[in-house]
């Protein structure tokens, strides 16, 4: 028989079903896929629930319904100032990676090339490489993420057609500064390049910060096209309920691709969303706040293990040097003892780069319940002092003390 597509022909699992597959198997916490464990809130569900019953459940517009895309634009202007016509600019996907998948196959030709920073999410590069687009790689390093902006200018080529960048960024928890976006959208402008920003986090900035879209930086506005999911937003990831924001002239190509891949989302979840993008500002303060909380218990009680915790700006993820440990091995190696031996499970960062990946850094997913953040770092101590590293106890809910340097 004739091959099949090579880019999806023997591509492993995810990193995250095959730790989720081994925390399921060996009875373990957890802590790799990043998802929360407690639905969002209730009056958002309810609402779904009232839609479905009360109907109509047939096809919906093709770019999402009135009031949801109404509800974005609202949403753009209250928390960022920009004026965005619903009508042509706002459309409604199932997920921000179908928005992904959309925006890749309306934008690229074979051979254009699209700048990824490294540490990056799975489906960017073969979403990219389907659509006939070739890669350029970036990266930032631990422990601070900071981009280098002559690589980045370096990065920039006449073959460029877009730069795709994660505000704020998973797996790394970064949020890129005024200056980094800044000298982006410059490059932008510069070569003529699109921007397609990937800002599902953008309610998870923690220590104060605002989220910045690049979209509303000076000569963005028509070439930045910005993704949002209410999966995030609202701890609704089975959703998948994504929106794509873009000038008109943008998003044609890109409903027209949508059109030809889920055509359209459910329409009683697009109604429950666009009820809960109207919540009160409290309800967007209360998300930001209880999230940075649990980043906070956590890092304390990892900490207090020995893990060397790098800095978490936002999302879900807390990353980790586990070189500090004396555990044998490469991340991935590690990852896997972890959940074996130990009963929690993590990621490897390296999963998240193509190649020359540092191999001493872990992912801890945090969105959850406390007790289940308690109990994992219960049984990492445990682990730990069997072990002859770091003995520590629970000395307050949340945070674990060190009793023992390591021996």
């Amino acid at each position: 028989m004739k091959p099949t597509n090579p880019v999806f022909t023997g591509l492993p699992t995810t990193i995250f079903e095959t730790m989720s597959r081994l925390a399921i198997a060996n009875g373990a916490i957890n802590l790799g896929q990043g998802f929360p464990d407690v639905d969002g809130p209730q009056d958002v569900r309810q609402a779904a629930a009232d839609a479905l019953m009360a109907g109509p459940n047939q096809y919906p517009p093709m770019l999402g319904l009135p009031e949801l895309r109404q509800a974005v634009a609202a949403s753009t202007k209250r928390f960022y100032d920009l004026d965005v016509d619903w009508q042509s600019e706002v459309m409604v996907t199932s997920g921000a990676t179908e928005a992904l998948a959309d925006v890749l196959l309306a934008l690229l030709e074979p051979g254009d090339e699209v700048i990824l920073i490294e540490p990056l999410y799975d489906c960017y590069l073969p979403l990219v490489k389907r659509a006939g687009g070739i890669p350029v790689r970036l990266r930032v390093t631990p422990p601070h993420w900071k981009l280098d902006l002559g690589k980045l200018a370096d990065a920039f080529t006449e073959n460029t057609k877009a730069i795709l960048i994660n505000n704020p960024m998973n797996p790394a928890g970064k949020v890129f500064g005024e200056d980094e976006l800044a000298a982006i959208a410059r490059l932008c402008i510069e070569h003529g390049v699109y921007a397609i920003c990937d800002e599902v986090y953008e309610h998870l900035l923690f220590d104060g910060r605002q989220h910045l879209p690049l979209m509303a930086f000076p000569g963005m506005r028509e070439r930045a096209v910005r993704i949002g999911s209410a999966g995030k937003t609202f701890s609704l990831t089975g959703w998948k309920v994504g929106y794509v924001t873009a000038a008109p002239n943008l998003l044609d190509p890109i409903a027209k691709a949508h059109q030809f891949v889920t055509f359209t989302t459910p329409p009683n979840l697009q109604k429950a969303v666009a009820y809960g993008l109207g919540k009160e500002d409290s309800y967007f303060l209360t998300l930001r706040d209880e999230m940075q909380a649990k980043r906070d218990r956590f890092a304390r009680g990892i900490a207090a293990l020995g893990f060397g915790v790098l800095p978490c700006e936002g999302t879900y993820f807390l990353t980790c040097d586990v070189s500090t440990l004396g555990l044998q091995g490469t991340d991935v190696d590690i990852c896997r003892q972890l959940v074996e031996e130990a009963g929690v499970a993590a990621v490897p960062v390296s999963a998240f780069y193509v190649a020359d990946a540092p191999t001493n850094f872990v992912r801890f997913c945090f969105c959850k319940k406390d007790e289940v953040l308690d109990g994992a770092l219960e049984r990492l101590n445990a682990f730990l002092s069997a072990r002859g590293g770091s003995s520590a106890v629970l000395s307050a809910p949340g945070s674990l003390q060190v009793a023992a340097e390591k021996a």
